[in-house]
């Protein structure tokens, strides 16, 4: 097989496309769709996203030091782009996109009330790195849509419709094709679990 030769770029994808809700004291609150963002440690549980200094949620990121992180689903992947691309300065986000600010549990910033997931989160670290800074922060709440959990609690994010962003364009999470562990299960596990379906 052939392979090209191509300068560094961020080619790591797909990555999530998660709208970032913020929020300074007494001000409307904000929403930047985030592209480099990740998880980062499990105990405590931690994740990052990177933000250009020039963006209108930076300074409130940096002043606050909290902000949650918004999956995006189907139904949410237009107004994700939309605010993307258009600046809180000239923009209410929530407003021009009919979305509704949720309270959150343990921080001030709120939530985006019909993301399937909301992930509270305060910032711990933040490093300049070059066109953007990283935000590392500990994960102090989730909500969760209870339309996702099935009769026993568990939680199915397969029914939340995720959408992942790719080089430039936005694609619905699909077909499953295992899970974690497959691949060295017993033959007599993987024929149990095709039964339950």
């Amino acid at each position: 097989m052939a392979k090209e030769i191509w300068r560094p770029g961020n080619m790591l994808y797909p990555t999530p496309a998660v709208m970032v809700s913020c929020m300074r004291e007494g001000e409307k609150p904000n929403i930047i769709t985030v592209a480099w963002a990740g998880t980062i440690c499990s105990d405590p549980a931690m994740l990052s996203i990177s933000v250009r200094k020039e963006r209108y949620s930076y300074d409130i990121l940096k002043e606050t030091g909290e902000f949650v992180v918004n999956l995006t689903s189907k139904k949410l992947a237009r107004a994700a782009d939309w605010c993307g691309v258009r600046s809180g300065r000239e923009y209410d986000k929530f407003k021009e996109m009919n979305l509704t600010p949720l309270e959150s549990q343990k921080i001030s910033a709120p939530g985006i009330a019909e993301s399937p997931v909301n992930i509270e989160c305060k910032v711990k670290q933040s490093i300049d790195l070059g066109s953007h800074t990283i935000f590392i922060a500990e994960v102090m709440c989730v909500t969760v849509d209870d339309k996702l959990l099935d009769d026993k609690g568990r939680l199915d994010l397969g029914k939340a419709k995720l959408v992942a962003y790719s080089h430039g364009e936005y694609f619905m999470l699909g077909e499953k094709v295992g899970k974690f562990g497959y691949s060295v299960a017993k033959k007599g596990t993987a024929k149990k679990a095709k039964k339950k379906k």
